[in-house]
């Protein structure tokens, strides 16, 4: 563990010998900011001398802040597996109770999905958890790391408790640790620390997850369905979602799961579940054997739905796929109905479509889970989507992968149609949203910046494009902004969420900068168009929008301002 040495130097600087707590002398590191989706950077920065445990006691100097003394209460820890993750919660583990916690519950080995770390800080009324992961990005010793704070909610922490623990990363001048041995997390059960003043639970990061999939769906039917001769392929791609899906899927319900055992680089692959990445699982599928297919990011909130042949759902249908099936098709819908729908800005607005039919309430947020939790919170939402592979419901206050497939399934196994079919239906009812999405990555950040302020000079000034056409389109832009979000249940601001162009006929174009990555910055453009002629539904989406996605790199002279002549990704 790194803070052996330094710990073992300074036992002299300050000690409570009944509690083993050693105070070691830190220094500040610059650039400790959480984001949306806390601290992520490269490996080789976390283990640098004092700047995980630096991180770590400025979010309980934070916690402590908020909620007062810590003895008593209990938070939950573990990760998704990917390299650092085991030394990293040894290392929590110690500064947690330096800093007065009472107890930790962490999952076997460390493991523990994203979802079910919300699910159990819930159920058990913990005080919060942290999580050890770096999301749908690629794991190893040269690859990415993160830490996490979750609240009591079981929701990402809010912007002004991240500002709290960035807050503390500037001033922090010592941190607090255990003087303990590493404690054996590869076995179930209670362990007593410092004569019973401090207990670490080793708990199945499975069970309690399992439960609450059993309280929300039909799991007999759904067992019907798949042995019924359905043939379902699950990947997990080499992440923390193996765990449970090799229990849910392959246990529970006969479906077939590869990947299933998380690698700590996940096999040398890039843990994100899109048509690239996840490519083994789109060659499967269009072999045409299976029915239904579902890939899963690293830390399991992410996923991807095909259907048989490869057909692909997009995140942005799926979402409203979802919605529009629920009352019918799963039964914890059937019991609380919907409260309200949500999706985040860049989403294509499928979902706005089914809002509006079932009559519901209908919010657009800005991207980051935290606006949902919020409306969840508050009994607005009940089911929400981005379109960056998160979907979820207010079951927990995490975005859901194996969650969002269980749902498919569910409607799969009621409606007794395939996907495509299930799909072409929607269209029928609701009309099509064609969306595409272009991801650059790894692009110099000063290169994106300039793209981005070529684009902010339209918003400042918008009479220099509201009004024309470009390329072979003939739209004409009717508005463009940067957009801004008031929290009907707080009145917050958020500002700054992504450059928006809106055409005449609704269409929209939207260009955001992704902060997830460790360096570099990514790109994005969304390309967004609603159609309600039903001979256009079966139209390829790259086809459908080649005029809009031309017009993109037009306006926002991408290849001039970056060099770059083709996406790294195309969703």
């Amino acid at each position: 563990v790194p803070h052996t040495a330094a710990a073992a130097t300074t036992h002299t600087l300050a000690r409570r010998a009944t509690m083993s707590v050693v105070t070691v002398a830190t220094a500040v590191f610059e650039g400790q900011k959480p984001g949306t989706s806390g601290l992520r950077k490269r490996v080789v920065v976390f283990q640098e001398k004092n700047y995980l445990e630096n991180f770590i006691q400025s979010t309980f100097n934070a916690v402590k802040d908020k909620y007062g003394p810590l003895e008593g209460k209990c938070i939950v820890l573990g990760g998704d597996g990917r390299y650092f993750v085991k030394e990293a919660a040894q290392t929590i583990i110690k500064i947690a109770f330096a800093n007065g916690v009472s107890r930790i519950m962490v999952g076997q080995n460390a493991l523990f999905s994203t979802p079910a770390v919300s699910c159990t800080i819930r159920r058990h009324k913990a005080l919060g958890g942290i999580l050890l992961t770096a999301s749908h990005n690629p794991g190893g010793p040269n690859a990415d790391f993160g830490v996490k704070y979750n609240i009591t909610s079981g929701g990402p922490a809010p912007e002004e408790f991240t500002a709290a623990i960035y807050n503390h990363t500037k001033a922090i001048k010592e941190y607090h640790i255990l003087d303990h041995p590493d404690v054996d997390l590869s076995t179930l059960g209670k362990q007593s620390l410092c004569g019973g003043k401090f207990e670490v639970e080793v708990v199945d990061p499975v069970h309690d997850y399992l439960e609450l999939m059993k309280e929300i769906f039909d799991f007999p039917r759904l067992k019907a369905y798949v042995q019924g001769g359905k043939a379902v392929l699950i990947d997990c791609m080499n992440g923390v979602a193996g765990p449970y899906a090799q229990r849910i899927f392959g246990e529970e319900l006969g479906a077939t799961v590869v990947h299933g055992t998380p690698l700590t680089d996940f096999g040398g692959e890039h843990p994100d579940p899109n048509l690239v990445y996840a490519k083994a699982l789109v060659d499967r599928m269009h072999e045409g054997i299976h029915d239904f297919g579902a890939a899963f990011d690293g830390d399991a909130d992410r996923n991807m739905v095909l259907g048989k042949n490869g057909f692909f759902v997009t995140p942005s249908d799926s979402v409203a796929v979802i919605a529009a099936n629920a009352v019918d098709c799963i039964p914890y819908f059937r019991k609380t109905g919907l409260k309200g729908l949500s999706r985040s800005m860049p989403t294509g607005a499928a979902l706005d479509h089914v809002a509006k039919q079932l009559k519901v309430e209908f919010f657009e947020v800005p991207t980051g889970w935290k606006f949902f939790g919020n409306l969840m919170d508050a009994g607005r939402l009940s089911i929400c989507g981005e379109e960056s592979f998160g979907t979820g419901s207010d079951h927990v206050r995490e975005k859901d992968g194996v969650w969002a497939a269980l749902c498919w399934l569910s409607i799969l196994a009621t409606r007794n149609a395939s996907v495509e079919e299930i799909l072409m239906k929607h269209w029928q009812t609701y009309g099509r949203n064609f969306f595409t999405r272009y991801d650059y990555e790894d692009v110099e950040s000063a290169k994106a910046e300039a793209m981005i302020k070529h684009l902010e000079h339209f918003v400042a000034n918008p009479a220099e494009i509201v009004g024309k056409s470009f390329g072979s389109s003939s739209q004409k832009v009717a508005t463009v902004d940067n957009f801004s979000y008031t929290d009907p249940t707080n009145n917050s601001l958020t500002s700054n969420q992504g450059i928006r162009i809106i055409f005449e006929d609704g269409s929209r174009l939207i260009f955001r900068l992704s902060g997830t990555g460790s360096s570099g910055a990514t790109i994005r453009m969304y390309v967004d168009s609603y159609i309600n002629d039903p001979t256009q539904y079966s139209t390829d989406a790259q086809v459908a929008l080649k005029p809009l996605v031309q017009t993109g790199l037009e306006v926002s002279r991408l290849e001039h301002f970056t060099g770059r002549t083709a996406p790294t990704v195309i969703t």
